[in-house]
């Protein structure tokens, strides 16, 4: 996926200001960026929930800047939200099953009758979710429960595995582990690098633990109000003066590196 010029202006605002990076297949790329930076608006508008004023969004061979949510996750763009977006009256398993919706070729009477296409569609989503996803985020003791009473980081697997669900090519994480505890911080942690290395699933995310983003991701873009000051691997970016001024402007440039460099355990 490429981007270039994007531009997002919200009355005489803006949001992002000629916004350009790449994201390569196979990877790990973060986004990261002080409070207000921009990061969540350059989401919504790679998603498609928002429609950029000026440039232009690639993916798959051609341009989606101008295609609606639905169609680009048909194309394989699949997203988490900061702010847990699942349905709490239904049960883990009916919360990831809506992830396929967007790939259903169902009919009206299919469904109803559940025959044909319906029900061979039904048994490949149930072999899928069940075999593959809710063992992979190792849910399966909580498959039947609403989601209403699970714990905060278990919500959040529940996301990532609907988000897995769509069969995406990259999939978009909106600060996983946000609000989590260090256990939690960690099996979240294993699971970003899995779905990379396992499923060959490219990785886009937003976060704000800088041991996580310095230890996980293989690209770095940091976002300044609305402008990418720098665009590399950790190890440029956390020696760039550009990210630390942003983050400390003339604090201790000590701390902050110090505070790069914490490593997230992701052992098994």
């Amino acid at each position: 996926m490429a981007l270039s010029g994007v531009t997002l202006a919200f009355g005489g605002i803006r949001a992002l200001s000629d916004v350009g990076f790449q994201v390569a297949p196979n990877t790990i790329t973060t986004v990261i960026g002080p409070n207000g930076a921009g990061k969540t608006s350059l989401f919504n508008t790679i998603s498609g929930f928002y429609r950029p004023q000026a440039g232009h969004i690639q993916f798959q061979g051609q341009d989606i800047t101008r295609l609606p949510p639905p169609r680009r996750a048909k194309l394989g763009l699949a997203r988490s939200f900061q702010n847990i977006a699942l349905f709490r009256g239904m049960s883990v398993l009916d919360n990831i099953k809506l992830g396929r919706h967007v790939h259903l070729r169902t009919n009206v009477l299919d469904a109803v009758f559940y025959v044909g296409r319906a029900k061979r569609e039904e048994t490949e989503l149930r072999r899928e979710v069940d075999g593959k996803i809710i063992d992979f985020l190792e849910i399966d003791h909580i498959r039947h429960h609403p989601v209403s009473v699970l714990s905060y980081g278990l919500q959040k697997r529940v996301e990532m595995a609907r988000a897995l669900a769509m069969q995406p090519q990259i999939l978009m994480l909106d600060e996983p582990v946000a609000g989590m505890n260090r256990e939690e911080t960690e099996d979240m942690a294993r699971f970003i690098l899995d779905v990379r290395q396992e499923w060959g699933i490219t990785v886009l995310m937003v976060e704000h633990d800088m041991g996580l983003v310095m230890d996980l991701s293989d690209h770095v873009v940091v976002l300044n109000f609305g402008q990418v000051i720098a665009d590399g691997t950790p190890s440029e970016v956390q020696a760039d003066p550009e990210v630390i001024r942003a983050y400390l402007g003339s604090g201790d440039v000590q701390n902050l590196r110090q505070k790069l460099r914490e490593p997230i355990a992701v052992g098994g």
